[in-house]
């Protein structure tokens, strides 16, 4: 498996100052990685694509950088992998969950495979990682872990209701973590962007549009804050506000 680190030997340890990402190769996740670097922190990468991951080691020298290739719809694949990076780190403090996909949906198509996939990527991955995060941070009784839904999560939209499904669930997921982690001194922070410069809005109608870099930036610095639930930039909560307010009757009839 890929990694910039030699794995004879594990980092010195920064306690507070260990983070793994989960979903790590491009967009989000990758500027996340160059953030948490920049800031300081021992870095565990994660992703499918082992060939992005090491240009993203190699874009950040002197960095302390490990990867690992990997498909988070693996489940049984989690507990040994997770356990192996918290060594390999020396600690854990911070981790992300920002894997997830979005392929496109034509208007009239019912596809139970392409369907599951997602699921299993963008909910079923989040459960099986923040499962073994959760029982971590719980037994050390600190640690901060943030999970990237969306906003397509707010109302079942008619364009890609799996992926607007899938964001949804995560974000009840999240929030149950975040109140039974509460009193182990654990934050649980749900994030939910808006539009992005990323892949997954190329060619798309966008407005209110930020960087992957700037979106990563105000992330850490939410969850820092300990917010729990918060939108990516803020004023997406205005949009999340009005979208939930209008009528069913009415909802169904707006094509997006």
């Amino acid at each position: 498996m890929p990694q910039a680190a030699a794995a004879s030997k594990p980092l010195d340890p920064h306690p507070g100052r260990r983070a793994l990402v989960i979903g790590a190769s491009s967009g989000i996740g990758a500027a996340l990685v160059k953030e948490l670097a920049a800031r300081g922190y021992a870095v565990a990468a994660l992703a499918r694509r082992s060939s992005e991951l090491d240009e993203l080691a190699r874009s950040l020298p002197g960095a302390r950088i490990v990867t690992r290739s990997h498909d988070v719809s693996r489940f049984a694949e989690v507990p040994a992998l997770f356990e192996e990076l918290v060594r390999e780190l020396g600690g854990l403090d911070l981790v992300v969950f920002a894997a997830g996909i979005m392929p496109e949906v034509e208007r009239h198509e019912y596809d139970s495979e392409k369907d599951l996939r997602m699921l299993a990527i963008n909910f079923g991955g989040c459960v099986a990682w923040c499962n073994e995060v959760a029982k971590f941070f719980r037994a050390q009784r600190s640690g901060t872990l943030i999970g990237i839904s969306s906003i397509a999560g707010e109302r079942g939209r008619k364009g890609n209701p799996m992926y607007g499904a899938s964001k949804a669930a995560m974000t009840h997921f999240l929030e149950a973590l975040r109140n039974r982690l509460a009193e182990a001194n654990v934050k649980v922070c749900t994030i939910k962007p808006g539009f992005i410069d990323t892949v997954m809005t190329k060619g798309k109608k966008t407005f209110w549009l930020i960087g992957a870099d700037e979106c990563a930036r105000q992330i850490l610095d939410k969850a820092a804050k300990g917010k729990g639930e918060t939108f990516v930039p803020t004023r997406w909560w205005f949009v999340a506000f009005v979208v939930r307010t209008i009528p069913s009757a009415i909802f169904r009839h707006m094509n997006f």
